[in-house]
């Protein structure tokens, strides 16, 4: 223990410095000109910030009071190639824009999606995006006619201090709870415990499909949240700061071909060839499980770019087990995609597992939508 908190002491103090700083005024803090908020989470990968990120755009789509709005996604754009801000295009790669944002605008085609790892400049660029035309650092970046946004969706810009959300929804995986994990490198959080505080809202992902009341309320007191009652999935935290309080799922969805040559006889197989590019493949890989004989499974790095040794690797397992499907995520789909001369024996059998997330009750999607909407329309109305 003593050991433990002598390495993570340098990492643990320039967090606590940094935010300090921030806290303080003495380094400014922002806000956009429309609406924000922000999907994010404490600890590096795997609380599904994109499934999240998803699910409130179709919450918004299907409102009343944003369904004709222009709606945006601002990402970092983890691991792509290009740089400053670029308009993610449907037909565009995972290497130019990163894998997550591209996906998102496959799904939500009418979303502007774009990806700047300056989040300020990105959201300038969305609100004025007759800015792009004169800016030198946009001159070179890929962008159509990006209509002016009306709100913006921050995806993983929780520790981006210098822009300020208007609505702060944090993540927090059951499977890793904060009291059980540490900070890098020894565990997987990426800031501060006590920075959950700023949360608005806070989202407990991948539970099992049913808690009881007292699970929740002990989770709340394991996340520093008092007073918390679930029937209105409220809480506070210190110093009386209102929080909210909810619970969701995984949902996999069935298998879509990646390449339009997918052949959908394969799905009906009853052996499976998985391999998967994400932080953890344990809730995958029990889900086909149940439904195939798993006879070969690849495990890659998160986010990973396949090369031609990789597709000459899964090609060669296609060709061990000729009537298994080959199955893999969403995410690494886009990745699949962007390589070169992927033989027909792979595409043919090719599927991605799609996945969605949910609210454990109906009561907890309507406090949930309730919510958001609230806020962002405090959030329009308030001079900027």
């Amino acid at each position: 223990m003593l050991l433990s908190s002598i390495i993570l002491f340098p990492y643990w103090l320039t967090l606590k410095l940094r935010h300090a700083l921030f806290d303080t005024g003495l380094r400014k803090t922002r806000r956009s000109e429309v609406p924000t908020l922000c999907v994010g989470n404490l600890a590096v990968g795997g609380t599904g910030k994109t499934p999240h990120t998803e699910m409130i755009l179709d919450l918004l789509q299907r409102s009343d009071e944003w369904g004709n709005a222009n709606l945006a996604v601002l990402s970092r754009g983890y691991k792509r190639k290009s740089k400053g801000f670029q308009q993610v295009t449907r037909d565009g790669t995972a290497a130019l824009y990163g894998d997550e944002p591209l996906q998102i605008k496959k799904k939500f085609p009418a979303v502007t999606v774009a990806v700047d790892k300056d989040r300020l400049e990105g959201c300038r660029f969305l609100c004025h995006p007759e800015t792009l035309q004169d800016s030198k650092k946009a001159r070179k970046c890929l962008h159509k006619d990006v209509p002016r946004a009306d709100l913006v969706v921050l995806d993983d810009a929780f520790q981006y201090r210098p822009l300020q959300a208007d609505l702060n929804i944090v993540l927090i995986d059951w499977n890793r709870p904060l009291d059980r994990d540490g900070l890098m490198p020894l565990g997987r959080l990426r800031d501060l415990p006590q920075r959950l505080r700023a949360a608005d809202i806070v989202i407990v992902t991948k539970c099992p499909a049913y808690m009881e009341d007292w699970e929740r309320m002990e989770w709340a007191k394991r996340l520093g949240i008092k007073n918390f009652r679930p029937d209105t999935c409220a809480g506070e935290f210190q110093r009386e700061r209102p929080v909210k309080l909810f619970f969701t799922q995984i949902v996999y969805c069935p298998m879509k071909p990646v390449f339009e040559s997918g052949d959908p006889h394969y799905i009906y197989s009853k052996k499976l060839v998985l391999f998967s590019g994400i932080a953890k493949d344990t809730p995958l890989r029990r889900y086909l499980s149940d439904r195939y004989q798993v006879v070969r499974k690849y495990r890659f790095p998160d986010h990973h770019a396949y090369s031609a040794a990789d597709i000459r690797t899964l090609s060669s397992a296609a060709r061990q087990w000729p009537t298994a499907v080959v199955a893999t995520t969403e995410k690494d789909s886009q990745r699949i995609l962007d390589c070169k001369a992927v033989p027909d024996v792979l595409q043919r059998r090719l599927f991605q597992v799609p996945i969605e997330t949910a609210f454990l009750t109906d009561r907890e999607k309507e406090c949930f939508t309730a919510t958001l909407l609230e806020r962002l329309r405090k959030a329009r109305r308030q001079p900027l």
